[in-house]
């Protein structure tokens, strides 16, 4: 039987988006920058925080001076006290626009007011700036924390304290350096990041790539398997994983079974037309005999009663003929379908003393020894095991001359039962004997159907047992049926 070659085209390994590669790619890549923006954003946050409370710290610690000095505008309008805040807190003339400390005296109303008396300090533009952002002086002194404003677009943050004639003094501290740090650092950690993602990448690629070469050879098998090489195996890795070893060791187990089953449909199917073929032609034999006869008689050839007679005997054996060959396909189609047998305790040295006995009635000058004496219990089915004996018999009935001896023997050991039944006729050659068990098999065309070798190894097989066969030209031929003693 050609083999019948499937023509599947298996799709081809992509390494898109949607491949496994790709997904775990995508998967390694988005969990590290997940981690990088969370580690990154708690970071940054800190240290804004840190730096903060760096500038809150000392804003509180100027606040507290001041209120503690319990100094007035009117002290402060003194040379020593202007010299102090000339040299200490007020911003030079050639100040910058957003300078990085503040320092404002405003009025309950939260207006400026010029420090200093003749020829006094009077508010630069940040500082007018600052009392306006400064909406209410009297709740900043109250609260114990700085605030964040916002003087000529820089941040600041701010606080206050109260002198004793009811002045109020403004103290802020620009965090725009504070910031500009913090964006250089989100710079820095997003460039760091990028750059690990993208070695994450490479890295799970080749890896990925690497692990998935088992994957790639099992897709490349089941390719050549699809197109008809069924003797193809994944094979192994250098470094297998735990997990793609077992898929790999399930998958050729699998495969070897497909491979397996495959074998014996083909040999099945082979086996089925030839048993059909051959049936068809021993059927045809007996038909194409009889039918002949009957159109003799219709014909009015068969005129003498002598031929008659004759006509109708052949056609009587014939159709015998017909019958046991049905019974025998019929017994061989049971058989294939693995019956249920009835099993019993069975004396197999009464059937084997039986069938010698057949043996002697119909050939009384064959020599016949029998080796089967007392009893031999054997849970088998009894119609079954007289069929092989049967069948056996008749083989050296049919197929050797009358006179050559023939030898039956049973015995049990090693808790099995071996039956043998041995003939010193003209033997088989090597050929012949490689296909005793073929159905309608015959040697050298001798006479019978062919199907009674069949039949004993479909029965022993039945059983659990197996059949054997010792032959050569000139030495005779002897069959062992071995069961199992249970």
């Amino acid at each position: 039987m050609a083999r019948r070659r499937l023509r599947l085209r298996l799709p081809r390994c992509r390494h898109g988006i949607h491949s496994l590669r790709g997904g775990l790619t995508l998967a390694n890549v988005g969990l590290l920058a997940l981690g990088i923006v969370m580690a990154t954003a708690v970071s940054l946050m800190g240290m804004r925080h840190y730096l903060v409370d760096q500038v809150d710290t000392e804003l509180i610690k100027t606040r507290d001076s001041l209120g503690i000095s319990r100094l007035t505008m009117r002290q402060i309008d003194s040379l020593s006290a202007v010299a102090f805040v000339r040299d200490r807190l007020v911003p030079s003339a050639d100040e910058s626009p957003r300078p990085d400390s503040i320092f404002a005296a405003v009025d309950r109303n939260g207006k400026a007011v010029t420090i200093g008396g003749f020829g006094g300090f009077k508010p630069t533009s940040s500082q007018l700036a600052l009392a306006e952002a400064v909406d209410d002086p009297h709740a900043l002194v109250a609260d114990r924390d700085p605030h964040d404003v916002t003087v000529h677009g820089a941040s600041y943050r701010v606080t206050g304290a109260r002198f004793a004639d009811g002045t109020y003094v403004l103290l802020a501290t620009s965090t725009d350096g504070l910031h500009k740090g913090i964006a250089k650092a989100l710079k820095l950690d997003l460039a760091f990041g990028t750059l690990l993602l993208a070695l994450l990448a490479c890295l799970t690629m080749f890896s990925v790539r690497r692990r998935m070469r088992p994957l790639e050879a099992m897709v490349e098998t089941s390719s050549a398997i699809a197109e008809g090489d069924l003797t193809r195996r994944v094979p192994s890795s250098h470094h297998p994983t735990q997990e793609v070893e077992q898929l790999r060791l399930a998958l050729n187990s699998m495969l070897h079974q497909v491979e397996s089953a495959y074998r014996t449909r083909e040999r099945s199917a082979a086996q089925l037309r030839r048993f059909v073929g051959d049936a068809s032609h021993e059927l045809r034999t007996p038909l194409s005999a009889i039918r002949g006869y009957l159109q003799l008689y219709e014909k009015g050839m068969l005129t003498d009663p002598a031929e008659r007679r004759r006509a109708w005997d052949r056609m009587n054996a014939e159709a015998d003929r017909m019958g046991r060959l049905v019974d025998e396909l019929l017994t061989l189609a049971r058989l294939d379908q693995r019956p249920e047998l009835r099993f019993r305790n069975v004396d197999l040295s009464r059937l084997v003393r039986d069938a010698a006995a057949d043996l002697r009635a119909q050939q009384p000058g064959r020599p016949v020894t029998v080796g089967a004496e007392g009893t031999l219990l054997l849970h088998a089915d009894e119609s079954g095991l007289r069929q092989v004996l049967g069948n056996l018999v008749g083989n050296v009935r049919t197929h050797t001359p009358a006179e050559v001896p023939v030898r039956l023997g049973l015995e049990r050991e090693d808790g099995v039962v071996r039956l043998c039944v041995a003939d010193e006729g003209p033997g088989l050659a090597e050929d012949d004997a490689a296909r005793i068990f073929d159905r309608f098999f015959r040697a050298g065309g001798g006479a019978g159907s062919g199907l009674g070798m069949a039949i004993v190894q479909g029965v022993v097989t039945a059983h659990g047992g197996k059949v054997a066969v010792r032959t050569a030209p000139g030495e005779g031929l002897a069959v062992t049926v071995t069961l199992p003693a249970r």
